[in-house]
């Protein structure tokens, strides 16, 4: 006969056993609730060829929640609460990556996922060419997207920024901004990321050409003297002479007398310049000053910067365009001015015949 204590443990012992079992069967029936829910999910392949691709933009910050969302805009998933708890089951939850990606089509979640967590960025190749000013480059980045133009001059004037890049004697980058083609992703990047990209090409470059400054000249006298290359220039093979008239004409103390530091000191020039606007003195007139400009006047690139490193050797003191892209390059004045007279007289001759050939027509 069982006393009245042992009964009681054992109907207790009983007792556990059976909410034991009702736990585990619960778990068990929950468990395979769950895999019934979540597997065909992550089983289900989206649609489309895998050889296909889908360009998507997760912004910096965003969440699983907020990423499912984009892959389910895309097609590439179906936008699914499921998608979150596969991706913390998986271990990808902080893994997925911010930026624009092409992701394949026809994967499974979990392909997607996967795929998402070790993507590399999509890059797109943005060409700045010779002898543009930080505006005109501004410009450029300004219609693809990358940076707002104002905010982008405005960053290339600023003070503190300059004195960040090691350039606070500078007023601005005009003239480190170095001509290449860069290859950008959409990390979110600002106008002084790009700026300093542009900054730091330039510097990679030169220093491998700093060592053939002639004692005669500054490293940013070479840099302006480059600007000034760069916009005379119409034919590459030229450079070098372009560079030793301008290098003559400052030894021989004459004035550089370009129209292009002319045009790059005015305001809103029209496309005409005139005598008027020679005669106007401004920090880049060089009709007026008796040196170089107070800074570069454009973006120079390599052979520009070695044209003036490694100068032609000549006597040339002028150049005049023989309007195909080419220059006639004089030694004496008289020279200079009856092939000014050759070639402008040409111009008009052509322009003459032009206007004709419209009255016949």
């Amino acid at each position: 006969m069982l006393l009245e204590s042992e009964q009681g443990g054992s109907q207790k012992n009983s007792l556990l056993k059976r909410i034991t079992r009702g736990v585990v069967l619960f778990l068990l029936a929950s468990a395979l609730g769950l895999a019934g829910w979540l597997f065909p999910y992550a089983w289900q392949k989206a649609g489309g060829e895998r050889t296909e691709t889908v360009i998507v933009v997760i912004p910096t910050g965003s969440s699983v929640r907020e990423i499912s969302k984009i892959l389910g805009d895309g097609g590439l998933v179906e936008d699914d609460v499921r998608l979150l708890i596969l991706a913390r089951y998986l271990g990808l939850s902080v893994k997925l990556q911010a930026g624009e990606f092409a992701l394949h089509q026809g994967q499974t979640p979990g392909e997607l996922l996967r795929e998402l967590a070790s993507a590399r960025q999509v890059q797109h190749a943005v060409t700045i060419p010779e002898g543009l000013t930080m505006a005109d480059i501004g410009e450029i980045f300004a219609s693809g997207g990358w940076c707002d133009r104002d905010e982008f001059i405005q960053q290339a004037k600023d003070p503190e920024f300059l004195q960040s890049l090691g350039l606070e004697s500078r007023t601005s980058l005009e003239g480190y901004l170095y001509p290449d083609t860069y290859h950008l992703t959409r990390n979110g990047q600002s106008a002084a990321d790009l700026l300093r990209m542009q900054v730091r090409r330039f510097f990679s470059v030169w220093q491998d050409l700093q060592a053939a400054v002639p004692s005669t000249l500054s490293s940013y006298e070479v840099l302006i003297l480059a600007s000034m290359v760069e916009k005379e220039t119409g034919q590459a093979s030229e450079r070098p002479l372009i560079a030793s008239v301008f290098l003559n004409r400052l030894q021989n103390k004459m004035r550089l007398q370009s129209d292009p530091t002319v045009i790059y000191g005015l305001e809103d020039f029209s496309g005409n310049l005139t005598r008027s606007h020679l005669k106007t003195p401004s920090p880049y007139n060089t009709y007026t000053l008796d040196r170089l400009p107070t800074g570069p006047i454009c973006n120079p690139g390599a052979e520009s910067l070695a044209a003036v490193l490694h100068p032609a050797e000549s006597k040339y003191l002028y150049f005049v365009s023989k309007n195909d892209g080419s220059h006639h390059f004089s030694r004496s004045l008289g020279e200079h001015n009856r092939a000014v007279h050759k070639y402008q007289r040409a111009v008009k001759n052509e322009i003459k015949r032009t206007a004709e050939k419209v009255v016949r027509e």
